[in-house]
């Protein structure tokens, strides 16, 4: 590309910003559209690819165009430890929401209803996508694709379904949402096409989705411990889901 930071700032706002090697490294595994990425050091980003990522070395070869590292971080909030930044284009709203109400569902979709935290919601959808959730749907002002959260999610955004809908349109299939007053999710079996909704980290489920809840079920805890952070409850959700299937 002859002028990377053109290009850059003529597609910055209607693009994904993608945030360091492991974002870029991702989002490509997973089939996003790249139209530019930059770098302020070429040769070790290929050397991270020859290293951990061989399966798009190639493709990250033909991608990223070296820019004066003053340019690379004038161009992200915070620059990252790997110097690599890029922007891609956000994937389909309409075929989004055409997987999540795609029935039989092979896999849950992951409901945070009403979220606060970027960095929490950036890390459920990594852990979303490393158990092959069908998708993750957040309610509420957070935006799922804020830079923070796709930071959080480094780039996996791209490998699941990311939207946020209302309660009212959360896809179809059994509810269960987790809460202390729940049964004990150790003698729940968990569907595969489960909605599984997860309340904020400081006020817990709505009383709108509450409303609509068909189970409510909790994560074993020791007795005087408040909580589990949103991520980890998350986590313990799927593997419990994921081994009823071994």
């Amino acid at each position: 590309m002859s002028d990377p930071l053109s290009a850059w700032h003529r597609l910055a706002g209607g693009c994904v910003l993608l945030d360091g090697f492991h974002a870029l490294k991702h989002a490509v595994r997973f089939g996003a559209e790249v139209p530019v990425a930059v770098t302020a050091d070429r040769a070790a980003a290929l050397a991270l690819a020859d290293e951990l990522a061989p399966d798009v070395r190639e493709t990250l070869d033909a991608l990223l165009t070296e820019v004066p590292e003053t340019a690379y971080a004038s161009l992200v909030p915070r620059p990252h430890p790997t110097a690599v930044a890029a922007l891609a284009v956000r994937p389909s709203r309409e075929a989004g929401l055409r997987t999540l109400e795609r029935r039989p569902r092979g896999a849950p979709v992951v409901v945070l209803d009403n979220p606060r935290n970027l960095g929490n919601a950036g890390a459920v959808i990594r852990l979303a996508a490393g158990f092959g959730a069908t998708g993750v749907v957040t309610t509420g002002t957070l935006d799922p694709w804020h830079p923070t959260v796709v930071r959080g999610g480094a780039g996996l955004h791209f490998a699941t379904v990311v939207e946020r809908l209302a309660v009212d349109e959360l896809p179809a299939g059994p509810l269960f949402a987790l809460d202390p007053e729940g049964d004990d999710i150790r003698g729940v079996k968990l569907p595969d096409d489960a909605v599984l909704a997860f309340g904020s980290e400081r006020s817990g489920l709505s009383a709108e989705l509450r409303a609509r809840t068909d189970h409510l079920v909790a994560l074993p805890m020791r007795p005087q411990v408040s909580s589990y952070n949103l991520a980890t409850s998350v986590a313990m959700t799927l593997y419990h889901w994921s081994a009823a299937g071994f």
